[in-house]
């Protein structure tokens, strides 16, 4: 309460200071239309301006205009009497009369030209202010009205200081309630069995947005009461006014605003429901294409959330830029530089992410590659795990998880060892040179074997061998199998257990596997006769 008591003791001093400044300059008098010359003065008493001098009257100028007015005025307040205020017409302007005493003159130079007014609305006005400031200055001088404006401003403080200790309760009330009651919502709110805010890190958020209100509810207290107490006594009754007029502006152009920004959020708001439904009728629209077997050759299983992502971010777009006009500072030059400033950024730093964009898009709608499936990418080599808008990621066979751009992919060539299978599964193959003096059928019986041999490599279809060329020095024999899912292996373990059948294969039935270069022509022909033609394992009716 002591800190509070001197946060109040600082704002006063600050207000009357304030004050003393605003009823000693020339700019506060003037009307906030008024523009007056650099010689202009102005007529303050009470610390209320009464007139603005502008020109020079009788070879016065105005500046002396304002003492002499001033002294005369002081004058016919210290003699009393009725203090009756009046204006009368004069070839040099209107006088304004206390008691048939002369106050000052209000010449034709004298009118602001900004308001075109004329003399005599420049001097009625000038008479009400002079009878406003003789009114308090008989109130300042009356003992029992002064005493009551001290008893009122006693109570408003009291009143002031049990209200500052209510809002200070109330908050350590509010922190009690707070913490019990998000503690418990807090444990409730979950995705998937995980906590989605932590109530340790919730909690003081909370306190720290609660203690900045309740410093915003005593400011204001303090205001007011500040505004009030200076309303009470006629000297401050001036700054008094001043403080609640600003206030009451402030507020003004706040609600102001407000109720102007509501049309154009209004008409946001329904663009961005109008979005929201028609998006969520194309959802529903393309899974029931999809579900009836649409014949559409871009909408498929495969590319319907894609599809359905795209739609989205295309409306919302549109729908974005229709709102644009009707959000709140969308016309500011402040909130302009920041779209061209956001828009440059995107412009310069963007070009590679969308040609990733780009490519993940023609992956999707071609489906060169689905997750799943077993490919050779480049150098790489594994299977598709994920694809995403800019990267895809693959497995290989050791366990590694490579991230490929979309970009490169597009950009070389891809082998899909999965599209040629019957049902799931994927490709094997394997490439072996055996000399010419080694009957082909032979080989072939001996790599389909090792196939057989090998677990994790289906028998239906059967593994087949093609003779993919006749080099020089050998034949160059390709075995290609497929691989069952039923017993998933990593494709590099179930190439590994062929490769070492076909090893043991080829040694059991005693064939070398090497590929020959001759120094020059042997002495006999590297033939094979003809009663060697069906050695083992080759069966005759093959």
């Amino acid at each position: 309460m002591r800190s509070v008591l001197r946060a109040l003791t600082v704002l006063v001093l600050t207000l009357l200071l304030m004050g003393s400044a605003w009823s000693q300059a020339t700019p506060s008098a003037k009307p906030a239309n008024a523009e007056p010359s650099s010689d202009a003065a102005t007529l303050v008493m009470f610390n209320r301006p009464v007139v603005v001098f502008r020109s020079s009257l009788l070879g016065a100028p105005p500046k002396a205009r304002v003492d002499r007015a001033r002294f005369s005025i002081n004058e016919a307040l210290n003699q009393g009497g009725k203090l009756a205020v009046s204006v009368k017409n004069n070839p040099e302007g209107q006088l304004l009369m206390i008691d048939e005493r002369l106050a000052f003159v209000v010449t034709a130079g004298d009118v602001d030209p900004l308001r075109q007014d004329d003399v005599k609305a420049t001097a009625s006005q000038a008479a009400r202010q002079l009878e406003l400031i003789i009114a308090e200055n008989r109130e300042a001088r009356d003992l029992h009205l002064l005493l009551t404006a001290l008893g009122i401003s006693a109570i408003a403080t009291f009143v002031f200081g049990l209200m500052v200790w209510l809002v200070v309760r109330l908050r350590v009330w509010l922190d009690k309630l707070l913490v019990s009651s998000v503690e418990t919502r807090v444990r409730n709110l979950k995705i998937g069995g995980t906590q989605i805010i932590e109530g340790h890190q919730l909690v003081p958020f909370l306190q720290r947005v609660l203690k900045a209100l309740r410093g915003l509810v005593i400011l204001l207290l303090t205001y007011e009461w500040a505004s009030f107490l200076l309303s009470r006594f006629p000297y401050t009754r001036a700054w008094g006014e001043r403080l609640n007029d600003y206030l009451l502006n402030v507020i003004g152009v706040i609600l102001h605003s407000m109720l102007e920004a509501v049309p154009g959020l209004g008409i946001a708001l329904a663009i961005f429901m109008l979005a929201r439904v028609f998006i969520g009728f194309l959802g529903r629209f393309f899974e029931r294409m999809v579900r009836a077997g649409t014949s559409i050759s871009w909408l498929s299983r495969e590319t319907m959330p894609t599809t359905r992502r795209l739609f989205s971010i295309g409306i919302w777009l549109f729908a974005i830029a229709m709102a644009y006009p009707y959000l709140p500072g969308a016309e500011t030059d402040a909130f302009k530089g920041l779209s061209v400033l956001l828009g440059v950024m995107v412009s310069l730093g963007a070009s590679s992410i969308v040609g990733q964009g780009a490519a993940g898009l023609i992956l999707t709608y071609t489906s060169t590659i689905r997750p799943g499936e077993y490919v050779r990418i480049g150098e790489h080599e594994g299977t598709v795990v994920k694809m995403g808008m800019f990267t895809t990621t693959i497995r290989t066979g050791l366990g590694e998880e490579l991230t490929l751009p979309n970009s490169m992919i597009t950009g070389t060539v891809t082998k899909n060892y999965s599209r040629s299978v019957q049902g799931d599964g994927y490709v094997v193959d394997t490439t072996v040179t055996i000399g010419y003096d080694t009957p082909w059928r032979q080989v072939e019986a001996m790599l389909v074997e090792a196939a057989k041999r090998t677990p994790g490599i289906l028998q239906s279809p059967a593994p087949t061998v093609f003779q993919v060329a006749l080099s020089d020095y050998y034949p160059e024999y390709r075995l290609v199998a497929q691989a069952v899912p039923s017993r998933p292996r990593p494709r590099a373990e179930v190439m590994s257990m062929l490769h070492a059948n076909i090893q043991d294969v080829f040694n059991e039935y005693g064939v070398q596997i090497m590929s020959p270069h001759y120094m020059g022509d042997p002495h006999d022909a590297k033939v094979v006769k003809p009663e060697d033609w069906f050695p083992a394992p080759v069966k005759r009716d093959s």
